[in-house]
């Protein structure tokens, strides 16, 4: 018999692990920031790929999934969630681009504007990419980890 937490073989009959104590036979309850997503959104995907899905290509697949989406407030969460926050990082890239090219032009020569902007702008987006790989996995597995300020007004979103 196997550990369904740690994956430890165990002897038959065991009540508990002998690696990590947790026990056998009896079903774990889920941890703090998982969701039980239902088994199907109104797409026809399972919810965690349908949830997956409102990230890949950012804010403009989460808008997708609050158009499409129905019934499933685990998905409408992952849509709200993946607007706010990679909406908002589009913005923030676009005004940074804006002042290194202002920075950039020939009649206001501010280098230090531009390298302030270049180096913010890197920052910016590999939080980004963190963000996006990280929100993709969490929603894969069933979770509805909140991105802090974007994740409580998402969810309030896609309880309405």
């Amino acid at each position: 018999m196997f550990c369904s937490k740690c994956g430890a073989e165990n002897p038959e009959g065991a009540k508990f692990c002998s690696k990590c104590g947790a026990g056998l036979g009896v079903a774990t309850t889920p941890t703090e920031g998982t969701a039980k997503p239902e088994a199907e959104s109104s797409t026809g995907l399972t919810a965690n790929v349908a949830g997956l899905l409102c990230y890949v290509a950012g804010w403009i697949t989460g808008i997708i999934f609050v158009v499409l989406e129905k019934k499933s407030t685990f998905v409408k969460f992952h849509a709200w969630q993946s607007i706010v926050v990679f909406g908002a990082l589009t913005v923030i890239q676009i005004i940074l681009s804006m002042i290194g090219a202002v920075a950039l032009a020939p009649l206001l020569p501010i280098i230090g504007l531009w390298w302030f902007a270049h180096v913010l702008g890197i920052i910016v987006w590999v939080i980004t990419v963190g963000l996006w790989i990280a929100l993709m996995l969490l929603a894969y597995q069933g979770k509805m980890w909140k991105v802090p300020l974007a994740g409580d007004w998402a969810e309030k979103q896609a309880n309405k």
